[in-house]
C-alpha cells in the first residue's frame, strides 16, 4: 500500500474531528501461545489503518493543527541486544523517516508527555473496551489531570468513540484497498483450484489444508482465518476446525479458507465431491445453494441496502427446500415462519476488509444500511442437513454445501472478486477430471 494512502487517511480523520480534539490508539499487544512462546504477531487494524506501522508497544497519537507536528508515535527504542533476539526495531527515527511520523519517543517516556498532549485538548476521540490495559492508563492519565485542576490544569470536556468515525472510513475501499483485496482472493481463489485438483478419496481433511497453506505462504500471505476442512457430516459444523477426519468417497468437502494478503483478507467457501462427481441429491441441493447465492450477488448494487442480497437468498433457498420436499407449505408462509433456518441458519454475508469479519455497522438507526460503491461484502449462503435428521429421507443425510464469493459494490453494480474460484458443479468436475 502506498504511503501517501495512510497520510490520505489521516488527514481524513483530523478533519472530521476538528481542531480541539486528540485521538489516540494503542498497538496491538503481543500474546502468549505457551508460557514463552507467542502467537504471530498480527497489528491492531485500526491502528494499522492510520500508521502502517506493524510493531508492538507502540501509540499513535493525532493532534488536528497542532503546530509541532498533527502526527505523534510512541513506540521502541532502537536495542541491539533485544532486535538480536526479536527482530529489527524501527526506533523513533525509523517511524519518522519511514512511516510519515511529524515527530516520534520512546514509549518509555508516554507517560511524562501525552498527559501534557491531552490537556491541551478539548475532546478525547479513543475506542474503549478494545484494550482494557491501556483504557487504564488513559483514565488514570485524566483522572491526575482533574486532580490538579485546582491548581490549573486543564481536562478534555468529553470522550468520542473513535471508532463510530474511524470504522465508516474503512467500509469504503480505495482504489489500492480494492486492488489488494483483488490480489487476496485471487490467491485464495487459486487454493481452491489446487484442493480440486489434489483431492483423493482417503486423504486426511489436514492434507487438503496443507495445500492451502503451502499456496498461501508461496505467495506471501497468512490465512485469515482458521481453515475449515470439512469433508462428509463434518461440512455440517458451520465452524469445524478439527480437520483430522479421512475423505470418503462418495462425500462431499466443504472448505472455508481466505488468506490476508498486506493485511486485507479474502474468504472463499466452495463445496465439491471428494469423488469428484456429484451424486444426484448432492448435485440437486447444490444447485438450489448455487441459485441463491446468484441472486444474492444480483442484488449486490448500489441502492439495494444491506439486507436485499440475505432476503433474495432466504427466497431462492426456501422455494429449493420447498421443491425438494425438505419443507412442506406455502413459500411466503414458510418464509414468514423461518421454516428455512433448520437447513439455513446463518446470515448471507458479512462485511470483509482488513478484518474478516469487516467493520461497520450494517444498520443506521433503525434502517439497514444503504449499499454505495467502495463497500465489500460476502455472499455465502447454505444448507445443511445433518445426519440422523428427523423426518428427512436419509438421501439428503450429512450433505453440507456452502459457496461464498467476496463482492465488491461498485458505480455501476458488482464486481465477484473471487470469481477465479470455479462454483459451477460442471466446471469442478471437469477441473477434477484432468487433474
Amino acid at each position: 500500500m502506498n504511503k501517501k494512502e495512510f497520510a490520505r487517511r489521516r488527514r481524513q480523520l483530523m478533519r472530521m474531528m476538528g481542531k480541539g480534539g486528540i485521538a489516540i490508539l494503542p498497538s496491538a499487544p503481543p500474546r502468549v501461545r505457551n508460557r514463552d512462546a507467542e502467537y504471530a504477531y498480527r497489528q491492531d487494524s485500526d491502528f494499522l489503518y492510520l500508521t502502517d506501522f506493524d510493531e508492538p508497544e507502540s501509540v499513535a497519537v493525532l493532534i488536528p493543527g497542532r503546530k509541532h507536528g498533527e502526527y505523534i508515535v510512541f513506540c521502541r527504542e532502537r536495542d541491539a541486544l533485544r532486535e538480536t533476539w526479536d527482530g529489527r526495531r524501527a526506533g523513533p527515527e525509523g517511524v519518522v523517516e519511514h512511516y510519515g511520523a511529524d515527530d516520534a519517543f520512546p514509549i518509555a517516556d508516554i507517560d511524562d508527555i501525552l498527559p501534557g498532549l491531552i490537556e491541551q485538548s478539548e475532546r478525547v476521540y479513543y475506542t474503549m473496551g478494545v484494550h482494557p490495559e491501556f483504557d487504564g492508563r488513559l483514565m488514570g492519565w485524566v483522572n491526575a489531570l482533574r486532580a490538579q485542576v485546582g491548581a490549573g490544569r486543564h481536562t478534555p470536556q468529553e470522550f468520542v468513540a473513535l471508532d463510530h468515525l474511524l470504522h465508516d472510513m474503512r467500509l469504503y475501499k480505495s482504489r489500492s484497498e480494492a486492488a489488494t483485496m483483488r490480489r487476496a482472493a485471487r490467491i485464495a481463489a487459486d487454493a481452491h483450484r489446487r484442493a480440486m485438483r489434489v483431492c483423493r478419496p482417503g486423504m486426511k481433511e489436514y492434507e487438503i489444508e496443507a495445500e492451502f497453506l503451502h499456496e498461501f505462504r508461496r505467495h506471501g500471505t497468512v490465512p485469515s482465518y482458521q481453515p475449515i476442512v470439512g469433508g462428509g457430516e463434518n461440512g455440517c459444523i458451520l465452524h469445524y476446525t478439527e480437520n483430522r477426519d479421512p475423505l470418503r468417497d462418495g462425500d462431499l468437502l466443504l472448505i472455508d479458507a481466505g488468506c490476508e494478503y498486506d493485511y486485507y483478507a479474502s474468504d472463499i467457501t466452495r463445496t465439491f465431491p471428494v469423488g469428484g462427481r456429484f451424486s444426484p441429491s448432492q448435485r440437486a441441493i447444490y444447485d438450489v445453494v448455487l441459485e441463491a447465492q446468484l441472486a444474492a450477488i444480483d442484488a449486490v448494487r448500489p441502492g439495494n441496502h444491506w439486507n436485499e442480497p440475505h432476503d433474495a437468498a432466504v427466497k431462492a433457498i426456501t422455494r429449493g427446500l420447498a421443491q425438494l420436499g425438505l419443507l412442506k407449505g406455502r413459500l411466503p408462509t414458510l418464509i414468514k415462519n423461518e421454516a428455512y433456518t433448520r437447513f439455513f441458519m446463518h446470515r448471507t454475508g458479512h462485511g470483509l476488509g482488513m478484518d474478516v469479519h469487516d467493520v461497520g455497522d450494517y444498520k443506521v438507526g433503525d434502517e439497514w444500511r444503504v449499499l454505495e460503491p467502495g463497500m465489500v461484502l460476502t455472499i455465502e449462503p447454505g444448507i445443511y442437513v445433518p445426519a440422523d435428521s428427523k423426518g428427512v429421507a436419509k438421501k439428503w443425510w450429512g450433505i453440507g454445501v456452502r459457496i461464498e464469493d467476496d463482492v465488491m459494490v461498485t458505480k455501476t453494480g458488482h464486481e465477484v472478486l473471487s470469481r477465479h474460484a470455479p462454483k459451477h458443479p460442471d466446471e469442478i468436475e471437469a477441473l477434477m477430471r484432468a487433474a
